[in-house]
């Protein structure tokens, strides 16, 4: 899997309701048009509420 630069992510993120779970956010960056490497790297986060834009960058960066 190609590397996916977390401020590219949250383009896709942009309009997201807070707090969030990994399934919320899949299908937000899907509905704005995000590619499968970017898709197939948000399904990777953890199972987690994610409360900030910023979490969601955090998580991303803890993947690589």
């Amino acid at each position: 899997m190609a590397k996916v630069n977390p401020i590219q992510v949250q383009k896709y993120l942009s309009g997201m309701h807070y707090p969030a779970n990994k399934d919320e956010i899949v299908d937000h960056a899907k509905s704005k048009g995000a590619d499968k490497n970017i898709v197939d790297t948000l399904k990777q986060l953890p199972d987690d509420k994610f409360e900030t834009p910023a979490d969601v960058s955090k998580s991303i960066g803890k993947l690589e």
